[in-house]
């Protein structure tokens, strides 16, 4: 086994089969350019060897590049809220990842935040691509399924230079106890572009995110796009936040949302406050099962010529669709299940192929709890 994958060796197979689901590789790092573990506070790994990319326990950065401290806590306060003011009291854990000016990725990094013990785990994790770079992430946040109570903190701030492009992929595989907190803020610069995917199929017990993208530069774009399901028990309070503040800056905020007993709230906010800006909110979600899906798009324009829209949609499947599904020679199962495949299927726009298939396998995962 590979130096940077020993660490996964310490976990039991059950532990790495839910790391696995998350979409990271625990027996190599083909079809990878490099890899972070921190299990609950200890940081196991952190490497990669494609060129002009770096990746670095937060504390090693922060000692090898006084520079960070331009990043460190500027896009997200110390003082925004009561989990980042715990994480800013602490010493300092989670990843630093620099994608050096120019720099590209062939195959995407893969981290992974993973708690093992009944406890609050905390990160925060810094990502810098700078001008012209191209970045692509996939991270898998998953807990052990002896761990019966615990809480995960989360900072991340991200940047995005000068026509720079950065695709974060994020699967949580948490347990149906643990509670999750992330705080996330991302800086584009001119004609940078953010996209974001969020997969939650296998919920935890509360979900409290709502990533906030700035959009500084002239032609700037961020797209975010979630998949989630709430089973019985589970409270997921996510969303996501669009501030267009130069000319030609875009976002588009997506969401396919599922409930089969559990609460969903969906957020999204748009704000134009420069002309020539346009962003779109767009939430479509199903009731399988009894559960609570609040959607609140807000849309808020304040200057001429800026264009911004928003739709919302909760409903069920209709019966009409499984009968047609059915005439052709499916079970009503099949049917069903043919129809939710439907509604979950967002394809990305420049999605590389990698994280697409990561997507995809995180819903087949998922799909035996419909």
């Amino acid at each position: 086994m590979p130096e940077s994958m020993k660490g996964y060796s310490d976990l039991g197979e059950e532990d790495r089969r839910r790391i696995e689901m998350t979409g990271l590789q625990t027996e190599s790092l083909e079809g990878r350019s490099g890899s972070f573990l921190q299990v609950d506070e200890h940081i196991h790994h952190a490497q990669t060897d494609s060129k002009g990319i770096e990746i670095l326990a937060l504390s090693d950065a922060l000692e090898k590049y006084t520079w960070l401290e331009d990043y460190y806590w500027k896009a997200v306060p110390r003082d925004k809220d009561e989990i980042t003011q715990y994480i800013a009291a602490r010493e300092p854990k989670g990843y630093v990842l620099i994608a050096r000016k120019g720099s590209q990725t062939t195959f995407p990094l893969q981290t992974c935040l993973f708690l093992a013990k009944d406890d609050i785990q905390y990160v925060h994790n810094i990502i810098i691509a700078e001008e012209g770079a191209e970045l692509h992430l996939i991270a898998g946040c998953a807990s052990s399924m002896k761990t019966k109570k615990g809480a995960h903190y989360g900072v991340t701030e991200i940047y995005v230079g000068k026509d720079a492009k950065v695709t974060s992929t994020m699967i949580h595989t948490w347990g149906e106890s643990i509670e999750v907190y992330p705080r996330s803020v991302t800086v584009i610069e001119e004609r940078g572009i953010f996209l974001s995917n969020y997969v939650c199929m296998v919920p935890a017990k509360k979900v409290q995110m709502y990533p906030t993208a700035e959009l500084r530069g002239e032609g700037a774009v961020a797209r975010f796009s979630s998949i989630i399901l709430a089973t019985p028990g589970s409270y997921l309070d996510t969303g996501s936040r669009a501030i267009l503040s130069a000319k030609g800056a875009t976002a588009e905020l997506i969401t396919r949302a599922i409930t089969t007993g559990g609460t969903i709230i969906s957020r999204g906010h748009i704000l134009g406050s420069v002309k020539d800006t346009k962003g779109h909110i767009e939430c479509r979600a199903l009731i399988l099962k009894d559960g609570t899906i609040h959607a609140i798009p807000e849309i808020e324009g304040r200057v001429v010529d800026c264009e911004l829209s928003h739709e919302a949609a909760v409903g069920k499947i209709a019966r009409d669709e499984i009968e047609y599904l059915m005439a052709r020679g499916l079970s009503e199962d099949e049917a069903t299940a043919t129809i939710i495949r439907g509604f979950l299927d967002v394809k990305i726009s420049g999605l590389p192929e990698s994280l697409q298939t990561q997507i995809d396998a995180a819903i087949d995962a998922a799909e035996k709890g419909f």
